[in-house]
């Protein structure tokens, strides 16, 4: 049981990285007064967020945490709590870190933009080795705890859950400031982006951080403990002790991988090379570690080529994503010309290019199924979802990194630092668009894998409970009509979040008119905007929004596996994994590739800044930005949610 002492040694190990990287961050200068007071209001904004919202989850983790133990066990319950618990804390601590660095990149990039690159990239770097080091830390101690994977279902239930909530609630928050500022601020005062006018821009920088550092990094954390806990479930058929365990020494080589390929990180031509290079380090490490630990922990390198599968299918994702959202290629740079003639034709680019960005992760993901089914079975699968994973800390890093890029984009225009320090920050930023668009491909190229590893779970568990096996046929009615409703179940949720964030954002657009207009002084930068007021409209707006699309998730696969059986749900798993996983993939690379080429006309091309395509990719953009922040990330915590929700309650349903 050597294996299980590493894990719990790597996992520590990452903690204590991820803290020494804090100090490190802390130790580099704020800048100015001007520059912390910005900083300072962007954290405590976070904060209020933050604190709001674990208002509401505190009640929903008690009332399930009730639920689970009245009808499941008390094992499940408690592995429930340790899960949404150790998730929470990691977005939490990683949101901190961010709101402090973003300030101490900008005066960090008055040196150069590789000290600035190097802050953002350790800020983000906290964030990954918290995520990754709680997860393996808090799996491994409940196995030793409970001997059992069923147990640690509900660790993976936890997780999900707060995910969710993490996504839907910080996705409301920020695209319900950021398209206030930039509809009224862009496109009707014509003032700069982040402009310290703006009343909405302190919420709109306070949003990429619940949005996109608490919120993604929850949305990882489940994607990546579910991955682990599907393959040790699978893994006891196949290998015995053995199969259950190496799931875990895989992640926690994986760990130590991305920690190596952090020093890496670092090049004085670009950014995007920089983060390229660190990635890469991570990865080629990983596949030789996780040979030498396959061919030693099972003995079977079928095993190994399954993870190797998973591997570069999420490196390969990974860069069909950079192509199709970066505007150095030539999709972004035609949306970006599309601007020229209106906001229409940019929009119409937009939409077709984010549809047929869907064609590589879905053939890649089906070829990886198809390659580790046939070396290793469903293990193989969900060995491959590991593996695809497996260099999360590094990934993660990356992803993190881009809104405290932004962030002190947004603080070098309203501490007027100069333009030299501004594009640099903005070529900072414009890289983090691009890790963020990648982070989302490969957080739902993940999903895939692992919803469909946790389907063959619960598949596995009804036939346990029932004693015969589950026959999901589209020749059986109760089968098609599930599918249907699963089918459903994405656009659903997804026409709830858009609505939320238009909602919200006309109430962020008529209090940002309102300030323009009755607060004198502003436009003339004699008085300050009331920054407070925009950022209790973003809080409000998000915590009111975020419950229904949420209960919808936890509720709906009680309510069909309770009244139409167990053929019916597990036909609900399958259309909203496949319609969930498209739409997730459309929304994100679209909206992310609307935002990189509103970014590339304000590089100067197509008239640059202030002319009319510039004007017609920011309404582009702001269509964009619930696509790849709210709607879309939250669709493959949706699928997963709902799957491992499924397996919970599978006895309490059909025993």
């Amino acid at each position: 049981m050597y294996e299980l002492y590493f894990s719990i040694g790597v996992a520590l190990f990452s903690v204590l990285f991820a803290w020494y990287t804090y100090v490190k961050v802390s130790n580099v200068p704020q800048g100015s007064k001007e520059m912390k007071e910005i900083s300072d209001s962007i954290y405590k904004g976070a904060l209020t967020f933050l604190n709001n919202e674990y208002k509401v989850l505190v009640v929903f983790v008690a009332v399930v945490f009730a639920i689970i133990w009245a009808f499941v066990n008390l094992g499940m319950a408690v592995s429930f709590l340790v899960g949404a618990f150790l998730s929470a804390l990691a977005g939490n601590l990683g949101m901190r870190v961010a709101t402090k660095a973003n300030a101490r990149t900008a005066e960090a990039s008055k040196k150069s933009l590789n000290d600035g690159l190097r802050v953002a990239f350790s800020a983000g770097s906290v964030m990954g080795f918290l995520i990754v080091g709680f997860g393996v830390l808090g799996i491994t101690l409940l196995y030793m705890i409970y001997k059992d994977v069923n147990v640690i279902y509900g660790f993976s239930f936890g997780a999900s859950s707060i995910a969710l909530f993490a996504r839907v609630g910080g996705g409301i928050y920020t695209k319900a400031a950021d398209v206030g500022a930039d509809l009224v601020g862009k496109i009707e005062e014509d003032i700069p982006e982040d402009d310290p006018r703006n009343p909405a821009v302190i919420a709109d920088n306070v949003g990429d951080n619940v949005g996109d550092v608490a919120g993604m990094g929850a949305d990882l954390y489940e994607s990546y403990v579910g991955a682990i806990i599907a393959s040790m479930a699978l893994g006891g058929a196949m290998f015995g002790v053995k199969g259950v365990l190496l799931p875990l020494t895989v992640a926690s080589v994986g760990i130590l991988s991305s920690i190596i390929g952090t020093f890496f990180v670092g090049s004085k031509k670009n950014a995007q090379s920089a983060l390229n290079q660190g990635v890469i380090a991570s990865t080629l490490l990983m596949i030789v570690a996780a040979f030498f630990v396959v061919k030693y922990g099972v003995g079977d390198l079928k095993v190994f080529y399954s993870v190797l599968t998973g591997l570069l299918s999420g490196v390969l994702i990974g860069y069909a994503t950079i192509y199709f959202t970066s505007y150095d290629y030539k999709p972004t740079k035609l949306i970006s010309k599309s601007a020229t003639t209106g906001a229409a034709t940019n929009i119409i680019s937009g939409l077709s290019m984010g549809m047929l960005s869907t064609a590589v992760p879905v053939l890649t993901v089906s070829a990886a199924i198809i390659i580790a089914y046939k070396l290793s079975g469903i293990y193989g699968i969900a060995m491959a979802g590991v593996g695809m994973l497996s260099t999360l800390g590094i990934t993660l890093a990356t992803d993190a990194y881009g809104p405290v890029a932004d962030n002190a984009a947004g603080i070098a225009e309203m501490a007027h630092l100069g333009h030299e320090i501004r594009e640099r920050t903005e070529s900072l930023d414009a890289v983090g668009n691009t890790t963020a668009a990648m982070g989302k491909g490969f957080a739902i190229g993940s999903a895939a894998l692992t919803a469909l590893s946790l389907f063959v779970v619960y598949a596995q568990t009804i036939q346990k409970i029932t004693g015969h096996a589950i026959s999901i046929s589209l020749t059986n009615p109760n089968t098609l009509a599930g599918l249907f409703i699963g089918g459903l179940l994405p656009f659903v949720f997804t026409g709830l979040t858009l609505n939320a964030v238009g909602r919200a954002a006309s109430k962020m657009v008529e209090e940002v008119r309102r300030q323009f207009r009755h607060i004198e002084g502003i436009m003339e930068g004699k008085r300050k905007p009331d920054y407070d007021k925009c950022i209790e409209i973003s809080t409000k707006a998000a915590i009111n929004e975020m419950i229904l699309p949420g209960l919808i998730a936890i509720l709906t696969p009680i309510v069909v596996g309770y009244f139409m059986g167990p053929e019916a749900l597990g036909g609900l798993l399958g259309g909203a994994i496949v319609t969930g996983f498209l739409l997730a993939i459309f929304m994100a690379n679209a909206g992310g590739a609307w935002d990189n080429a509103k970014k590339y006309i304000e590089s100067g091309k197509h008239g640059g800044k202030g002319s009319r395509a510039h004007k017609s990719a920011v309404v582009g953009d702001t269509v964009g930005d619930p696509f790849k922040d709210t709607s879309g990330p939250s669709l493959n915590i949706l699928i997963k949610l709902m799957t491992i929700v499924s397996v919970v309650f599978a006895a309490a349903l059909f025993a």
